[in-house]
């Protein structure tokens, strides 16, 4: 068939003007193999993909070889097992897989279980990458069934209820070249046994567990050497879960400090987690000389010699975001050494000469925290650091003086101010004066205008301008502000 016009498609971007050869072409079949090659690898997406396996049998068979992942959810018809058995025909060289089950109710058909699992590890030999969310289904004899996926290099569990503990370790087990492994919201994962047997393997190099109620950060030690291995962690604790006597047992802690090798360790982020001091998650906090990306959310026990110990050693900190519980937020925050101040803040000054992303959050704009980081402390990390990057959140030491220091901020690109109260229009035209300053966020600030903003419409610097929920600023003042603007008002949090 002639396909002239269903190459005038605007994906197909080659330094050979593909119009001109086809034609010379009567058929599909005549186009050149490195023409082909050319079309089908630069179709990414998989609608794009599958119109095209279906105009002609060259590339369906050209589509079957080259096709390596695929995404399953809701709606698959027939049901699952038999229609994966399908897929992994067809795809022969799969490779990555992600099966997604967000939004599922009964009436959209039956869901992937463990019968599904053994015939994808059966069927698909080259499968490295695998990816299974709410797949609420599965049980451990499934994922047992993974084990016999030799070559399996990263797999995501999110939200699978019926896994527990003994199935994530025959997945160890089996798998001994996992490299990457994140479990999300798997509530029965009770026993460790397989973290302490990752441990032993000492192959795992990203590690991510969010919300599994079962798993502790004492039990973050049974890595023993594999965090020699380890680049990225991510560890989140159900805060709604947590027992709050874990708090006052905090302040009392009097441990045995543990050596966790991390000198690999890349990135951090905790969230909701207990640090004890000398011990644990603390102990990681002082050994990381390599570590680029460091992320803590309301992690209680946080001190500023834990943080100094860090920047004195990380010589590459590239990125530190801190979200730090108010005073009222614990009592146990009373005791000044467990809570982050200007210390904490004149260190990262003072040692992180690569600091490109800086960001500060207060937990509770109610309590704000009043001694915590002072204008004083924000001021002097941002002259001496060359942050690109800086958001405040419910900062309340934060007003038109710290505006104006920004002037002076030679590398800052981005801005965004959320909950910033004491920031008026007077300190808001002084982002005209930014050297470098091309986005400007804010949201919630009760003391902008669109007066403020004028003198911002004047100077045309800003590339994006993205204003929410500001009470005084309205659509039409953030016209002509910045090349492109984005305005959105929903006061109820005033309410």
């Amino acid at each position: 068939m002639r396909c002239a016009s269903f190459f005038n498609y605007k994906i197909f971007s080659f330094e050979i003007t593909l119009e001109k050869e086809i034609d010379r072409k009567e058929t599909m079949d005549e186009l050149p193999d490195h023409l082909v090659w050319d079309i089908v690898r630069n179709l990414h997406k998989t609608n794009d993909r599958n119109s095209l396996s279906l105009s002609c049998k060259r590339f369906y068979s050209l589509d079957k070889e080259q096709r390596h992942s695929l995404r399953i959810g809701c709606g698959l018809v027939p049901a699952p097992p038999d229609a994966l058995l399908s897929l992994c025909r067809r795809f022969p060289n799969l490779s990555k897989v992600e099966i997604v089950y967000s939004g599922w109710m009964s009436k959209l058909g039956k869901q992937l279980d463990d019968q599904g699992l053994l015939l994808l590890s059966t069927n698909c030999h080259s499968l490295d990458d695998l990816t299974l969310s709410y797949c609420t289904f599965i049980t451990d004899v499934g994922i047992r069934h993974l084990s016999s996926c030799t070559k399996l290099s990263s797999l995501k569990l999110n939200f699978a209820p019926r896994i527990t503990g003994c199935g994530v370790l025959s997945l160890a087990v089996g798998c001994k070249k996992l490299e990457r492994f994140h479990l999300i919201r798997c509530l029965n994962v009770a026993s460790v046994e397989w973290l302490e047997y990752f441990g032993k393997l000492e192959v795992l190099e990203e590690l991510c567990i969010k919300n599994c109620r079962g798993v502790g950060e004492g039990d973050l030690v049974k890595l023993g050497t594999s965090w020699r291995k380890l680049r990225s962690l991510q560890f989140e604790v159900d805060a709604n879960y947590r027992n709050m006597k874990v708090y006052d047992q905090l302040a009392a802690e009097h441990c045995r400090k543990q050596l966790v090798p991390c000198d690999n360790l890349v990135e951090l982020r905790l969230v909701n987690c207990v640090v004890a001091p000398g011990r644990g998650l603390a102990s990681v906090l002082r050994k990381c000389k390599n570590l680029e990306k460091l992320h803590l959310d309301m992690c209680i026990g946080v001190s500023d010699s834990d943080i100094k110990a860090l920047v004195e050693k990380a010589k590459h900190l590239r990125s530190i975001s801190l979200r730090v519980p108010s005073d009222f937020t614990l009592p146990l925050l009373n005791n000044a050494t467990l809570r982050l101040t200007d210390e904490c803040l004149s260190a990262i000054a003072q040692h992180c000469s690569n600091l490109e992303s800086f960001k500060v959050s207060f937990s509770d704009g109610e309590f704000p925290s009043l001694f915590s980081f002072t204008l004083h402390g924000i001021i002097t990390l941002i002259q001496k650091c060359p942050i690109r990057e800086l958001s405040l959140d419910h900062v309340c030491s934060f007003n038109d003086v710290g505006m104006a220091a920004l002037c002076s901020a030679q590398n800052l690109e981005i801005l965004e101010l959320v909950h910033c109260q004491e920031v008026s229009d007077e300190g808001l035209v002084l982002v005209s004066q930014f050297p470098s300053l091309t986005v400007l966020k804010l949201s919630k600030c009760l003391g902008v205008t669109d007066d403020g903003l004028r003198a911002l419409a004047k100077t045309r610097k800003l590339e994006l301008l993205v204003v929410e929920d500001c009470p005084q600023v309205s659509r039409k003042g953030v016209n002509g502000a910045a090349t492109s603007v984005s305005f959105r008002q929903d006061l109820s949090w005033m309410y």
